[in-house]
């Protein structure tokens, strides 16, 4: 349980202990002013009512929050995965449109010597591995990057239920 939580569960224990010691002293009636009138309540319990209702709309608020952080960072991740789909899509076709030039370029200089045919096979391999290092080092900054997002979002928002 995390100290917070913690100390939450200690002032409310000691509000109702104290409310609990002091239960007719909170029904004692007062004169109350309202503005235009004066009218006699139990100070305590209106006090005591005045405190719920300020919890329960601070409750309302963190929901609140929490619901709308939550939802703008699933939106995100789900903008940053279909970036990072097309980005993989861009990189395949870029890729595919390669091989296929260099196939019509091999086509179209069949007869040429075994040497020069050689060499344009070692240039594509190191095209081939520098492409897939470049998707490789994509894949992880986006990666990276979701991984810091949700870092944040841990930090900003604390899990429900600990």
């Amino acid at each position: 349980m995390r100290i917070g939580t913690l100390l939450l569960l200690l002032v409310l224990a000691a509000t109702a202990g104290f409310v609990s010691l002091n239960w007719d002293a909170m029904l004692a009636p007062a004169d109350l002013s309202i503005g235009v009138a004066t009218v006699k309540m139990p100070l305590g319990l209106v006090m005591l009512g005045l405190m719920v209702l300020i919890t329960a709309l601070f409750l309302i608020l963190v929901v609140w929050l929490q619901t709308s952080v939550l939802l703008e960072t699933r939106r995100q991740a789900k903008e940053i995965k279909a970036s990072r789909e097309l980005a993989d899509q861009a990189e395949a076709s870029r890729f595919t449109e390669l091989r296929s030039f260099i196939e019509a370029e091999l086509g179209r200089r069949g007869g040429q010597g075994g040497e020069s045919q050689a060499a344009l096979l070692a240039r594509i391999e190191q095209v081939d591995r520098d492409l897939r290092l470049s998707i490789e080092q994509s894949g992880n900054t986006l990666a990276a990057y979701i991984g810091e997002l949700e870092d944040r979002l841990e930090k900003t928002v604390p899990p429900s239920g600990r």
